[in-house]
């Protein structure tokens, strides 16, 4: 335990010393879950972010890491319409994409060329399903379907370029993601909420079956019986209640106990855009998306906890006070496809801002460093023909190589 971890863990003591909830935290013991959500909701803030910050600091890392990626933007047709939702398109509109595989590789190209080392793949959800133009593009490039068509370009990415993919294509099922294992490092797949209620007449998800949660978590348990590390995450500020947000956050955490496969947790704070049914709703307060991402960093044990910092780029220096130690990717030549309107920062500044709070920023790879580095679990979640790829981007940490990203590699 650090200097700092000492005397804040001394602190906590004196000043909670009666709160059983504040011991059982620390030490990782059992919480009742209506106690912990009394506890996450009446305690003020500044003393959640202390707490928050013990835990994240407690492992001694001084690391704050970031993915050095390029964003593939493959197709963004969709068949869900969630009500804040700009990313999909429909065939009819110019902004529409579906784009060919060598397209995409060459986009992968450029990303080789600029030392990234993830290919974030991005589509709508099943696209195929709902459009005859995508069902008709996948049969032009010999696909049956989507999953068939992120296999195959997730190896020639993988091939050509070295870069590690990463899918986020919502949804998968158990034998969707098994064929993209032996080419992708990890999956991505926001949960968003574990709230049935969103679903409902006027609500953020009525119009998006796959945003149903019973739906999102079958996906996170597939991926645990597949050992494939997965990216999840949170979106506040749909209208959610914050005892929704705890109960979503203890699923999580349940569900990785179990796997040990949930390598990060996004919590992502809504913003409104133009143009959509939640165009006039309110983003999130910022008191309120504090207490968010500390309960997130008090309840998820041995998970990753990332805020893009493009989403708020005037306040993200802030969130490492609340306890996270991850800036998620970053791109030096991609727009975030999702949120066009947001640019990253660029990696100059996130290193500025993370150094002025007393860490270093390093990349990291699509899949963490413990995945990686672990020789009793490297085997189970990271694919033997990813390994060769793997060993020459990293040092003794885990980490990418800082040679490497200098192009002295």
């Amino acid at each position: 335990m650090t200097v700092n971890g000492i005397q804040n863990y001394q602190y906590l003591s004196k000043k909670f010393y009666s709160n059983e909830i504040i011991y059982k935290i620390i030490e990782k013991k059992m919480v009742d879950s209506h106690d912990l959500t009394d506890f996450l909701t009446n305690t003020e803030v500044k003393d959640l972010n202390l707490l928050a910050t013990f835990l994240r600091n407690r492992t001694g890392s001084k690391f704050v890491t970031y993915s050095r990626k390029v964003f593939i933007n493959l197709i963004n047709l969709c068949k869900d319409s969630c009500s804040y939702c700009t990313y999909k398109k429909e065939p009819t509109s110019m902004e529409a994409v579906m784009l060919s595989p060598s397209q995409a590789i060459a986009i992968a190209k450029l990303g080789e060329k600029a030392r990234c080392t993830e290919a974030l793949i991005v589509t709508g959800e099943r696209p195929e399903v709902k459009y005859k133009e995508a069902k008709r593009w996948l049969t032009s490039l010999g696909h049956r379907n989507l999953s068939e068509l992120l296999a195959d370009l997730s190896e020639k990415i993988l091939s050509q370029t070295g870069m590690l993919p990463h899918t986020n294509a919502g949804s998968l099922t158990k034998k969707e993601m098994s064929m993209l294992k032996s080419s992708n490092a990890s999956l991505g797949m926001m949960l968003e909420s574990s709230s049935e209620r969103l679903t409902h007449k006027g609500k953020a998800h009525e119009k998006a079956p796959s945003k149903n949660p019973k739906v999102r978590l079958k996906s996170l348990i597939s991926a645990g019986e597949l050992n494939f590390p997965i990216t999840t995450g949170l979106l506040i500020g749909i209208d959610e209640s914050f005892d929704e947000i705890v109960e979503s956050l203890l699923l999580i955490n349940n569900i990785n106990k179990k796997f040990g496969h949930i390598q990060e947790v996004i919590m992502q704070n809504f913003l409104p855009k133009k143009g959509t049914l939640m165009e006039y709703a309110k983003s999130p307060s910022y008191p309120y998306f504090l207490r968010c991402i500390t309960a997130a960093r008090i309840i998820l044990e041995d998970i990753s906890l990332q805020v893009p910092p493009n989403l708020s780029p005037n306040l993200y220096s802030n969130y490492l006070d609340s306890g996270i130690n991850d800036w998620g990717g970053i791109s030096p030549i991609t727009p975030d496809h999702v949120n066009p309107e947001s640019p990253w920062p660029t990696i100059e500044n996130v290193n500025m801002v993370t150094r002025e709070k007393g860490f270093t920023l390093r990349a990291r790879l699509p899949v963490y460093p413990k995945y990686i580095i672990n020789s009793q679990i490297s085997g189970k979640f990271v694919h033997n023909r990813l390994k060769d790829y793997i060993e020459p981007l990293i040092d003794k940490y885990g980490l990418v190589r800082e040679e490497f990203i200098n192009n002295e590699y």
